[in-house]
Parts: C-alpha cells; sequence; structure tokens
C-alpha cells in the first residue's frame, strides 16, 4: 500500500478532449465529495476529491495491490476508515465487463456490486464504469506534456480510440457526435489473434498450447511479453543466462524482460520487446480501422510509457499503416502515447462528479 501523486483538477469547460457525461453538462457541481477508484488486474488506485471553485481536488490517495484483499468493500473501508467525509457519489473504473449494477474482474477474483457498496459505505449513487472507458473520460484533464506523440496524422474530428495493454489488453471507442466524445467499453482485447508472418505463425502454435483460445491480451500485455519471450527462447534454441533466471525468481518476469531489453543485455529480451511493439502496432490499427478513429488512437496502460526507448516511430508507423487499401485513411490517424498513469482515476473521478448532478 503506498500514497501516490496527489490530483488537482481543473473545470472541464474548455478541455482538449471535451466528453460527455451522465448529467449531459460539461461544467462540475459547485460542491461535494466524490470517490474514484481504477481497479486493475494488479493495482488498485483509489481517491478522495472534493470539488472545490469549479475544480476537483484530491484529498488523499492510495495504491494497493488488488489482491491484498478480498473483496472492494473491505478495500475502500480501510481506506476510508475514519469516515471523516461524507462521500456524495463514487465511480469505480474497473478491469471487466459490466453487467448492470455488477461487475466481476478478468484478471481478479473480486465481484463489485454497486448497490451493496452504496449499502454498505453509505454512498447515495455508485458508478460503475469499464477502466477503459475512464480511461477515455480521463483524457479530458490532461495537457499536451502528457502525451508522446507516435504519429501526427492529420487534426480532424471523428470518432477516437483507446487501446491499453497492462496487466490485460484494454480497448474502448469514443463515438463523435459533432461536439462531444462518448466513450463506450469494449471487449476487443479478447478477439482472435491473427499471425501474419511465418514467425506469428511459429508463435500462434506455441501459444496453442499453452491456450484454448489466442486473444490478443495473451500477446499485448504483460502476461504476453513472458509469453513472447518463452516463445523466442524455445524457437532460437538460445540458453537462458543464469543472471536473468534468478531474477525471474524474485521479480515479475515482464519487468525483467523489459528492462534487460532496455539496457540491451540480453538479445531474446530485445527482441521480444520489438515483437511485441509490432504487435502493438498492429492491433493499434486494426482497432482504428474497426471505430474509423480519424480523431486519433491512444495508446494508454502501464507498459507503453515504460518502453518508450524501444519504440521506433518510423518502424511503428511502417506497421501500423501497413493494411493495403486503408493505408491512406490510417496515415490521417494521429497516434499517441499517454504518459500520465493516473488516467483511469482521474475519468472515474470526473465521471462522479458529473454523477453528483445526477443524483440531487
Amino acid at each position: 500500500m503506498e500514497n501516490f501523486k496527489s490530483i488537482s483538477l481543473p473545470d472541464i469547460s474548455d478541455a482538449i478532449l471535451p466528453m460527455a457525461y451522465p448529467s449531459r453538462k460539461n461544467k462540475l457541481p459547485d460542491s461535494g465529495m466524490v470517490l474514484a477508484a481504477d481497479v486493475g488486474g494488479t493495482k488498485t488506485n483509489v481517491a478522495l476529491f472534493e470539488i472545490q471553485k469549479g475544480k476537483l481536488v484530491s484529498i488523499k490517495n492510495k495504491r494497493y495491490p488488488t489482491t491484498d484483499h478480498d473483496s472492494f468493500v473491505k478495500a475502500i473501508l480501510h481506506f476510508h476508515e475514519d469516515k471523516s467525509s461524507p462521500i456524495d457519489c463514487a465511480c469505480l473504473g474497473v478491469a471487466g465487463t459490466v453487467d448492470g449494477d455488477k461487475v466481476r474482474g478478468v484478471n481478479f477474483a473480486w465481484e463489485i456490486d454497486a448497490k451493496k457498496l452504496e449499502s454498505d459505505l453509505n454512498i447515495k449513487r455508485v458508478f460503475l464504469i469499464n477502466d477503459l472507458e475512464a480511461n477515455a473520460y480521463g483524457l479530458t484533464a490532461l495537457e499536451e506534456t502528457d502525451f508522446e506523440v507516435l504519429t501526427q496524422g492529420e487534426k480532424s474530428e471523428g470518432n477516437a480510440a483507446v487501446i491499453s495493454p497492462g496487466t490485460g489488453l484494454g480497448e474502448a471507442g469514443m463515438y463523435w457526435d459533432g461536439s462531444h466524445y462518448h466513450p463506450y467499453a469494449t471487449e476487443g482485447g479478447h478477439c482472435n489473434f491473427a499471425p501474419s508472418t511465418p514467425l506469428d505463425v511459429e508463435f500462434w502454435k506455441f501459444l496453442k498450447t499453452k491456450f484454448d483460445h489466442i486473444s490478443c491480451e495473451r500477446v499485448i500485455s504483460g502476461q504476453g511479453i513472458h509469453n513472447i519471450y518463452q516463445f523466442l527462447r524455445n524457437f532460437r534454441n538460445e540458453k537462458e543466462p543464469e543472471w536473468l533466471t534468478k531474477q525471474f525468481q524474485n521479480e515479475d518476469p515482464p519487468i525483467v524482460i523489459s528492462s534487460a531489453a532496455l539496457e540491451k543485455k540480453d538479445p531474446i529480451c530485445t527482441e521480444t520487446l520489438h515483437l511485441f511493439i509490432r504487435y502493438l502496432s498492429v492491433e493499434s490499427a486494426q482497432l482504428a480501422l474497426k471505430t474509423k478513429a480519424t480523431g486519433g488512437l491512444y495508446i494508454g496502460g502501464g507498459i507503453a510509457p515504460k518502453i518508450l526507448g524501444l519504440i521506433n516511430k518510423e518502424e511503428f508507423y511502417k506497421n501500423f499503416i501497413s493494411f493495403g487499401r486503408m493505408e491512406h485513411l490510417l496515415k490521417t490517424v494521429p497516434v499517441k502515447i499517454v504518459l500520465n498513469d493516473q488516467t483511469a482515476l482521474i475519468g472515474a473521478a470526473y465521471y462522479a462528479a458529473m454523477g453528483i448532478i445526477e443524483t440531487v
């Protein structure tokens, strides 16, 4: 458990990406207290915000390993045990499929019930949204410095999309109605992974020995980095160095592999990340085509910002636009990496704040 950077969020009236919130208004209420959470497969970020003079100001925040508690209620009770500030509204961005007022995570065991949370925590309204939907809403508050541009594309109106490799692979769309974006969740990360080169075919065969269903999440995620590494180590018939084996025993394999690649300490680790980046580029393009994201494709999640030093922008662009007759369309799509690791939490906070208006 740890504290993380405090956040002060501006009014959203002049947002870079204007979003349509539950209240259909684009102005924060005058006052209120909101709880926001970003519930992922590895970590859960929780924050309490007060609305002060049209801005969201964080009062306290914590980061928990998701497996530290066997239910979300226990995590929140621990976080807000003093109950010093009554909460008006809450929003949870959860890495899972939201079904009405309930959600069960894909990469963690919790089931979260909004109605039960309202009762247990004495909160008038608890919203559940997909974590990628929360990511999309969070783009509202970001500055230009919160992005790394991979491809310029063209500045044009239109739909946008978010893809976020982390513990799993999240994808979301943002429908443009002419004045506002309307984020919506998808489960696109669980669509089939399709090989396109002879090496990809061999990788697919390797994955088939481990999984019944080979989804993009098995490839473009933390677990994907480990899967690619294991395949290449076996396929190249390269013995694993002892120092790397020892690190795997004490640290998370995707982090070890990525660090070794960044430091150029092992050629298999380097090849692993290059292949991962190619797969990310291809799936980003496929999401952009499916949503016709002429307004932009945003790469979120915890992995991309950490491996910036390995991303060759020219190579990324080449793979991104290599889609035959749709090359002309993909050339227009701006692609940016989201550098702010609190984007989903920010989005959940704004969603909860706008929800206060709806519950009054």
